[in-house]
């Protein structure tokens, strides 16, 4: 059978595309009307099925912290497994905080790790087993649920314990919680992915009228990261720096009343730690910049030694 032929009308409309007088025809999907509209967002819908028992639990490992390179500046990559705001969802309560249940036969071998179990209403109907949740801005895992106590446990690692200041917290504490990103969230804060940097210690308080002032002092390392209006998560809550003293070795900033009422730290105490996150933006810019002036050196030295023979 011969192939079919063109008709004059479709042969014309094909010699005058190629010529470039008609535009070509887009493909079908990018055509309006033929993408399906995204998915609306859906809330949160417990799953924590009735007919499930009340106590889940999540096999080790229960934590899923990322490795946090020794030094700001370190070559060492940390994954973003999880991101967050830094808008407190929840103040919940730590219930207790220490090893695990030993398990049913008894075992042995390595020294168990550390449980935070925490009391939280408002995130229990969201929350699944594994999901990411910061816990006073530390990324952990949620490894155990406990609906008839409104309870979640949290694996911790022994690096968080150095790192942050969760291993001071006993059983009464407040903690600020927020779940992790979803697609359908909004960024109402700044990028906050749950990897402390290191603690602060509270300086001073200072009311103004409705709003607070708080000053931190806080290391070198992560003070060369703040700058004024530039953002910081403080025990995971997103606010905004508003003076930065390198040389003094402290920040601050201002909570609003509204945020005096949702978060934790206007209960805390002069003297008290803090986790600190600085912006990631500044730590890329730093690490580029080092980067940078590195190569830049060693060219010289290389002309210098050049020049020099």
């Amino acid at each position: 059978m011969s192939p079919p032929t063109m008709t004059t009308a479709a042969a014309a409309t094909a010699t005058a595309m190629a010529a470039g007088v008609l535009p070509r025809p887009r493909p079908h999907f990018l055509r309006r009307g033929i993408l399906p509209s995204p998915a609306s967002p859906l809330p949160f819908a417990s799953r924590v099925s009735s007919a499930a028992p009340l106590l889940h639990r999540l096999p080790p490992p229960r934590f899923s912290l990322s490795p946090i390179p020794k030094t700001l500046s370190s070559p060492s990559h940390v994954p973003v497994r999880s991101l967050f705001t830094g808008i407190v969802e929840d103040v919940g309560t730590v219930r207790r905080i220490g090893p695990p249940p030993a398990p049913p036969s008894g075992g042995g071998g390595e020294a168990p790790g550390v449980d935070l179990e925490v009391e939280t209403s408002t995130l229990l109907a969201g929350t699944q087993l594994g999901d990411s949740v910061a816990v006073d801005g530390a990324c952990l895992t949620v490894a155990a649920i406990d609906a008839a106590a409104s309870t979640l446990t949290f694996g911790v690692a022994p690096e968080t314990l150095r790192r942050t200041s969760l291993g001071g917290r006993s059983a009464g504490d407040a903690v600020n919680l927020e779940r992790a990103l979803t697609p359908a969230s909004r960024m109402g804060g700044h990028f906050v992915q749950g990897h402390v940097d290191g603690t602060g210690e509270i300086a001073a308080f200072r009311a103004e009228g409705d709003s607070l002032w708080v000053t931190v002092r806080a290391p070198p390392e992560i003070l060369r990261l703040l700058v004024p209006k530039g953002f910081v998560a403080v025990d995971g809550a997103s606010l905004t720096v508003v003076n930065v003293d390198e040389e003094g070795g402290w920040f601050d900033f201002m909570l609003v009343r509204y945020t005096q009422d949702n978060i934790v730290l206007p209960n805390k105490k002069v003297g008290d730690k803090v986790n600190l996150e600085a912006d990631i933006l500044g730590k890329y810019v730093e690490k580029l910049l080092a980067g940078r002036l590195e190569a830049m050196s060693k060219a010289q030295e290389r002309e210098g030694n050049e020049s020099g023979s």
